[in-house]
């Protein structure tokens, strides 16, 4: 789909509109003309001959469009858990505008010819904007690097090998100086896979008493440490994806506080959930790295709240049946994300923990700012990609909400309070 050439013109009348971009919290009208934004008017009196469309917003936030930078589209070769039609049609009803697809497709996003079907495959059936994350490895094997510069030339926003961490440091301090050199920054898994082994949840008295090899804090530690050496050493941007443990959040403060190039995401089910769930067995709560401690949870929370984690992204994992109704130790790890994102993570900003705006903020214009994309803001004059949410409707999660060909969803039948009631991107409304 050909995004921000909609003709025509939208008025948003009424709603709240935050964008934290621009320190903009307000009730008001927000005017798209010709897929860009026109005009914010608080006073609320721009003229409805303006449009060729209303939407009335009243009761509703107005806000820049949601960005996600981490999401598994499964497209080329896993069509049967995802397509990248499917995973966009699944982002645009959970209220995202842009998504970044990881490079652990089949064949594996590591040269530029991949990349280029990727933006092609997107192009002719996405229904939201697509940016490709190209490995940092062949195959994601951590032997050798992969052609950073031709996927950067085709289209790669950022560089990553997640689900594997790189766990040659030599490789990885390679691939930081490719990624500066290329401007893209690299996203990690940080998690030593000598430490995981065969781990399958986090490592403690719960997994003993489960009778489940323990995962330990330990091993995203480590990672997390080395990490920030290596950004110390080569200045490249580093982002850890998917963080989960109070001490690795302690080395990420520190690499902020000696003001390096660092940043970190949080996902809903990490901020949320905690190990206790496993009690179930459900393999909807088995993912890498695994759900960790109610203290790692409460730290989590703390440093959202704090901007010490950067940004929300949903890890978006989908997988098929027999993917996940098998034993516990042997399922896939991950889930589905993209539709419960809002609803999960209000619950922190109704609950007080964590700000409106710092929540816009890590949904919207830190994102985009992570993969340097023009768009997470309400600016006059850039891309009208708007989401609107209506933060205090009620609804339970059921098959029938689910756009992803998947259905590996913890929350499924949970009741949530938050709803994204419209989707738009380039002006055209396609939620």
């Amino acid at each position: 789909m050909n995004f921000g050439t909609h003709k025509g013109s939208l008025l948003i009348r009424g709603g709240r509109i935050i964008d934290p971009s621009q320190q903009l919290d307000h009730v008001g009208d927000l005017l798209i003309e010709d897929g860009k934004i026109a005009a914010i008017d608080r006073s609320g009196r721009i003229p409805a001959n303006r449009a060729q469309e209303i939407i009335d917003a009243r009761g509703m936030w107005v806000m820049p469009g949601l960005i996600d930078v981490h999401v598994h589209l499964r497209e080329p070769g896993l069509e049967y858990k995802e397509t990248i039609e499917t995973g966009t049609r699944a982002a645009v009803a959970g209220g995202f505008t842009s998504v970044a697809c990881m490079a652990n497709t089949q064949p594996v996003n590591d040269t530029p010819y991949v990349t280029a079907f990727i933006r092609e495959k997107a192009k002719a059936s996405a229904v939201c904007r697509v940016f490709p994350v190209g490995a940092v490895t062949r195959g994601l094997k951590g032997e050798e690097l992969a052609e950073i510069g031709g996927m950067v030339s085709e289209g790669a926003m950022a560089l990553s090998d997640d689900g594997m961490p790189v766990m040659n440091s030599y490789l990885m301090r390679k691939a930081m100086d490719y990624a500066k050199a290329f401007g893209v920054p690299i996203i990690s898994h940080a998690e030593d896979l000598n430490l995981v082994g065969q781990g399958a949840m986090n490592e403690g008295a719960l997994s003993n008493e489960l009778g489940l090899r323990g995962n330990p804090a330990a091993a995203e530690e480590i990672l997390v440490a080395r990490e920030v050496a290596l950004c110390r050493l080569t200045r490249c941007p580093v982002h850890i994806a998917h963080i989960s443990t109070e001490v690795g959040l302690e080395h990420v403060r520190r690499a902020k506080e000696d003001g390096l190039p660092v940043t970190a995401e949080a996902s809903p089910h990490h901020l949320t959930l905690d190990e206790t769930e496993l009690r179930s067995y459900d393999t909807n709560y088995k993912m890498a790295p695994p759900l960790r401690s109610e203290r790692d949870v409460e730290a989590l929370q703390n440093a959202l709240a704090e901007g010490l984690v950067d940004l929300v992204a949903t890890d978006h994992a989908p997988h098929g049946v027999v993917d996940k109704a098998v034993e516990f130790d042997q399922a896939a790890n991950g889930i589905i994300g993209l539709q419960t994102a809002v609803p999960v993570t209000l619950e922190l900003v109704h609950d007080g923990i964590v700000s409106l705006n710092r929540w816009i903020e890590a949904l919207t214009i830190k994102p985009a700012q992570l993969l340097n994309l023009p768009y997470g803001t309400l600016r006059k004059g850039r891309p009208a990609d708007v989401t609107l949410i209506d933060p205090d409707r009620r609804w339970t999660l059921g098959p029938e909400h689910v756009a992803s060909k998947s259905h590996n969803s913890p929350w499924m039948g949970h009741e949530f309070r938050g709803w994204v009631a419209a989707t738009i991107i380039g002006g055209k409304q396609v939620r």
